[in-house]
Order: structure tokens, then sequence, then C-alpha cells
């Protein structure tokens, strides 16, 4: 394990404010090398990535067996520190999860609060932190700081009165911190304000998502980001430019 935690400290090491870290969102060994040989210090496979590269639809229609596969692979290929989207547990309980994660060398993933596997219900915000809290007790019990980055979907699914839907994120994440998270993940697309108050006002280091091409990192570290990583945005934008070239000989 001593490997695994030296990596786990680097991947949390990696998170400032301002100066955020870009991990690049990928799904099999091809895409992590192309990704460190650009030059990143470390990775994170999407889950809607993943399920895509083994024909599966995402929101769980892989299992958690064929992640963890894909997971090694990359493992095998990169020396940089790999973070995992988990989706939301797939049914399984915080000590398989982080078995299976650090089994296959990851050192970090992210948590939604979202459970395909109950017809996409949200978890409550304190449902959700006893989640959280438990990967953090198994990673404890494992002797490896697995970096916990809990995801909030109020934003991506609009749930409930948009008024109050940032004070109710907030005190959703609140909880995931004081529960064991190291990163915090209100993921969507935000007004420069509402990611102000998000990275000004959250405990832990905030993870927000970009899309390659614009805006760029700095506009990010402007507002105080510590972590961006793209989400399906950077497959989409190498299969359009596949699309492309290979048009002509269509």
């Amino acid at each position: 394990m001593t490997s695994l935690e030296g990596k786990a400290k680097t991947l949390l090491e990696l998170h400032r404010p301002g100066n955020p870290v870009v991990l690049p969102t990928v799904w099999d060994a091809w895409s992590a090398n192309t990704a460190v040989a650009a030059g990143f210090s470390g990775l994170t496979l999407g889950s809607h990535p993943v399920a895509d590269s083994l024909g599966r639809p995402d929101g769980e229609g892989m299992t958690f067996a064929e992640l963890v596969g894909q997971v090694k692979r990359v493992t095998e290929a990169v020396e940089v520190p790999v973070s995992v989207d988990i989706e939301s547990g797939y049914g399984l309980e915080p000590v398989q999860l982080i078995d299976g994660l650090l089994g296959a060398g990851a050192v970090g993933l992210n948590i939604e609060d979202t459970v395909h596997s109950e017809g996409k219900r949200l978890r409550d915000a304190a449902e959700h932190a006893d989640f959280v809290r438990g990967l953090r007790e198994a990673a404890d019990a494992a002797g490896v700081h697995v970096v916990v980055n809990a995801r909030t979907d109020l934003f991506l699914r609009a749930d409930g009165d948009e008024a109050d839907r940032l004070d109710r994120a907030i005190a959703r994440l609140k909880l995931a911190a004081e529960a064991g998270a190291d990163v915090l993940y209100p993921v969507g697309k935000h007004a420069d304000a509402d990611l102000r108050r998000l990275t000004e006002e959250l405990p832990l280091p905030v993870n927000a998502i970009g899309q390659p091409g614009t805006p760029a990192k700095e506009y990010f570290a402007e507002l105080g980001v510590a972590r961006i990583s793209f989400g399906p945005f950077l497959q989409a934008a190498l299969g359009a430019e596949a699309s492309r070239l290979l048009a002509a000989w269509a």
C-alpha cells in the first residue's frame, strides 16, 4: 500500500484553490497515455466515457467489475495518480468499492448522490454524507487516504426551487465535508457569481467541469476552483474530430 498511499498524497496535494489541477477525463490506456504525454500529472476516469468505450450506457449500465477492469488497464499504463468516477456506488458497500479501487491501483474517487439502481432517486443530504463517511472509514482501514470527491447532482437534475438550489447544494456539500470528503463537486455549468460563492463558502477544494477549448484554466483559477475535469466532453470533442476526418473517406 506504500506506493498507493504516496500517489494518494500526491493527488490530494495537487488541489490548490486558485491554481487548479486539471485532471483530464480518460477512459482507456490509450487516452490515459495521450494525456500523460501531454504533460498532465493526474487523471480521472469518467463513468460516461468508460461506459461508451465498453458499449454500455452511462448511469451504471456497466458493472463495477467492468469499470475496475478498465481502471487496472489505465493504472498499469501510467504512473500518475488516478481517480475514478464510481457513479452512485453500483449498489455496493463502501468497503467493497474501496477494496476494488485500491486493488486496481486507483487512489481517488467521485461519488454521486443520484442512485441509479433505485430509479435515479436523489439521496438526501444526510444519507449522502453517511455514504461518504463509509468510504472514508473503509479507506482509512485499508491504510490509504483515498481522495474522496463528493459530488451533488442538484444542478444537473434541477431539483426543487431554483431560488434556493445554491443554498441547498452548499448545505449538502458541507455535510459531505464533515463526513470526510476531500473535494466537493457541484457538477454543472454555473454563473460566475454562483461559482465564486461555491468556492468561497465551501470548506474544501471545489471541482468544476470544463470543456476542452474554452474557457481556459485561468478562468476557473480566478474563480477559486481547485480542480478541473472534463466529464464526457473530451471524448465527445475527439469523437467530433474523428468524424470530421473520416467524412472525407465515407
